[in-house]
């Protein structure tokens, strides 16, 4: 916290400084005559010419050049006590003010050296020239007394600036801190956004263009099966318009707390997953190993959309007519296999590169596991993803269109 004064002495510095010069240049004057009764006065003229070169130095320097008005005024200082003149606050006037400023603008080293300096000055010139034999409290005891005020209280304001700089500079780390995470969230939602439309439409549009095609060719050999497929694929483009309109509506209402929210989809749901994929020609076996333990939403949610990426790329490229989930829980993991018996591989995928084996593998360290996928030595594609049980990873909600 700046004190007022100091404010409005930083703005109209030279109009202070003009100010305090004539200020001090009247006390050191008047300072001048007071001595001891019944003691001869020294040449004013020889007065009036220190205190004029030690204010014209404040004027000048005291805030460009410090070190130099401490020294000058302190000479200033020192002549006057060797003309016989009463070491008095008003006499050291302008060197407690120079003081002050090497003591604000400069480091406690520096200032004490001048302090010790000063005084080493000013104490045996009185001491030993002085002409008029002043009392000698009024030569030791009172100038050092006087010129150790300033150099604290320079000190304190130094420090107190210090500590203001100090937090204004936390202040503004944090708020750069703030901005680059609120930076960083925005990036990881719209990549968390771009993943579930990715999964959204691969998924459905490739098992609707699947249903789409069985029913063309059935439509010549058994139209009596083609309502049935049409029935499904209206069922497939009705679920993608759902999930689309939930997906999006995460972007239009984020700080409606009120919406009603849908469950975000997980494990219990492949049954559903696997009778779509029966109506797009592929026959999909699940099979468990191990007992089936409840998984956090996070984990639950990159299970399923890894095997809804999966039987999507199988659907797609793999030209396979079966596939196999096979889930495997085990103490603490939860290992996922998709195998297929398909044998045409495009290049997008052939070598691990397509964006939807890049969105797998995301998911699966997003929650702190792993995902492989490659040619099985027997013909078709597999791929192994291993999860953990739990995570921190919160799932995603879902709003109902």
């Amino acid at each position: 916290m700046i004190i007022p004064w100091q404010r409005i002495a930083d703005v109209h510095a030279r109009t202070v400084d003009t100010m305090a010069a004539a200020l001090l240049f009247a006390a050191f004057l008047f300072g001048s005559e007071i001595s001891m009764p019944h003691r001869a006065q020294p040449d004013p003229g020889r007065t009036i010419a220190l205190g004029a070169v030690a204010c014209g130095t404040l004027l000048l320097w005291q805030r460009t050049r410090p070190r130099l008005a401490v020294a000058v005024t302190t000479c200033c200082v020192a002549a006057a006590g060797a003309l016989g003149h009463l070491i008095t606050p008003l006499l050291l006037g302008p060197l407690l003010l120079a003081l002050y400023r090497l003591a604000v603008s400069t480091g406690r080293r520096t200032t004490r050296r001048f302090f010790l300096a000063a005084l080493a000055l000013i104490v045996p010139t009185a001491l030993f020239l002085d002409p008029v034999a002043h009392p000698w409290v009024m030569k030791t005891i009172s100038p050092v007394v006087w010129l150790l005020f300033p150099v604290v209280t320079g000190s304190l304001v130094r420090l107190q600036r210090r500590y203001v700089d100090a937090v204004q500079a936390r202040a503004e780390y944090a708020e750069r801190g703030r901005e680059e995470e609120a930076r960083h969230r925005v990036v990881e939602e719209r990549v968390r956004i771009a993943r579930e439309l990715h999964d959204v439409v691969a998924h459905h549009l490739a098992l609707a263009n699947a249903q789409a095609g069985t029913a063309a060719h059935l439509a010549r050999t058994h139209p009596d099966q083609v309502q049935r497929l049409l029935d499904d694929l209206a069922g497939t483009t009705s679920s993608a318009l759902r999930e689309l309109k939930a997906t999006v509506g995460l972007l239009r209402h984020t700080d409606d707390a009120d919406a009603p929210l849908a469950p975000s989809p997980g494990l219990g749901q492949l049954p559903e997953l696997t009778e779509a994929c029966a109506s797009a020609g592929l026959d999909v076996r699940v099979a468990l190993e191990g007992t089936a333990r409840p998984l956090s939403p996070g984990v639950d949610l990159t299970a399923y959309r890894i095997v809804q990426e999966a039987l999507t790329n199988v659907t797609r490229h793999a030209g396979a007519r079966t596939a196999q989930v096979r889930l495997r829980f085990g103490r603490d993991r939860l290992t996922i296999t998709v195998t297929d018996d398909g044998t045409a591989v495009p290049s997008a995928t052939a070598e691990g590169r397509g964006f939807g084996l890049i969105g797998m593998r995301e998911r699966a360290r997003s929650v702190g596991g792993a995902l492989q996928a490659g040619h099985r030595p027997e013909g078709g594609f597999q791929v192994t993803t291993r999860l953990p049980l739990y995570s921190d990873t919160p799932a995603p909600r879902e709003r109902t269109p």
